[in-house]
């Protein structure tokens, strides 16, 4: 069987088994439409408080709005209470978002002193009242990103896993990293292969994925998918690569000057998006990853996060676009 193929969750079918991680401040639409072209079978949405669109904040509501451009769309939600989650997902529901997924795997304090994130792992009752909630409010699919163990010693995913899946979870993403480790370290691939042998519900592995040579150890412990975070910032077109390698095509990783105008048009899609102090700023998170590979990458960097206005941005590319 090939190794990129469609991915069913639930009902819904996606085109590849490649998928963008959630990744705050960084996976907005403007990103997750370019990753589409860049061959990722299913996007995935930053992460949205449901407690903040209880209380109708306008950030997080304006967080859920989906571009007719960016589907197959999985909106991810965040929250330590059942109802308060059940009421998020109807929220993503009505905006278009195919799947919904819910967090119980970040490590962030913030998230954590929510009594959500990677504590709920501590409470396996309190994620299955919060998936049979979920899944109770909305006809989309519901699944469940979580991690294999908080510390490096008890491993919890294939609990979770079944967890899951008893409580109607269509699919689990599994980060193949204790919360203690948070994105250091390499994937603990025996442990993921546990948490496949453990569910008959697909298996998303998660966690260090930057090539072909890790989806693919990731696919033989027995996942479904692959979901690829990091990897993907600065190199939309990480998936197509994979794709190919694993399919017994030569890869053609994009060049420096497509990443440029790759990166040029995320900037204009912020602007677009946020208005142009918003645009500009955001772009700046995810600077470093656009020009290391280049000579000079850090004064470039410098210049980029020092620029005020689109018109500068264009200004300090522009000369990287001819080479």
């Amino acid at each position: 069987m090939p190794y990129i193929r469609p991915l069913k969750i639930g009902s819904f079918i996606c085109p590849s088994n490649l998928v963008l991680a959630p990744m705050a401040g960084i996976t907005d639409s403007p990103f997750r439409i370019i990753c589409l072209r860049g061959g990722a079978g299913l996007v995935c949405a930053e992460m949205v408080s449901a407690n903040a669109l209880k209380f109708e904040s306008q950030k997080s509501l304006k967080m859920l709005r989906v571009n007719q451009k960016e589907h197959p769309l999985s909106m991810q939600v965040f929250g330590g209470d059942a109802q308060t989650i059940a009421l998020a997902c109807k929220l993503a529901e009505q905006q278009g978002a195919d799947i919904i997924d819910i967090n119980a795997g970040c490590p962030v304090k913030k998230v954590n002193k929510a009594g959500a994130g990677c504590v709920l792992m501590k409470e396996p009752a309190k994620i299955a009242d919060i998936i049979k909630a979920a899944v109770k409010s909305v006809k989309v699919p519901i699944t469940l990103k979580t991690r294999i163990s908080l510390n490096r010693t008890e491993i919890l995913g294939p609990l979770l896993c079944r967890i899951a899946q008893d409580s109607g979870a269509s699919a689990i993403t599994i980060h193949a990293r204790a919360a203690i480790d948070v994105h250091t370290g390499p994937p603990n691939i025996a442990a993921l292969e546990e948490c496949c042998k453990a569910v008959s519900i697909p298996v998303i592995g998660n966690g260090g994925v930057a090539d072909a040579q890790t989806a693919q150890k990731m696919f033989d412990a027995g996942c479904a998918g692959v979901m690829i975070g990091r990897g993907a910032v600065g190199n939309p077109f990480i998936f197509k690569e994979i794709s190919d390698t694993l399919g017994g095509r030569p890869a053609k990783p994009i060049t420096l000057t497509e990443k440029i105008k790759l990166f040029k048009e995320l900037i204009e899609e912020n602007v677009k998006l946020y208005g142009e102090y918003s645009g500009i700023n955001r772009s700046k998170k995810t600077v470093g990853y656009w020009v290391r590979d280049f000579n000079g990458s850090a004064a470039l960097r410098e210049r980029l996060v020092r620029a005020q206005t689109l018109k500068e941005a264009r200004e300090i590319l522009a000369p990287l676009l001819q080479k």
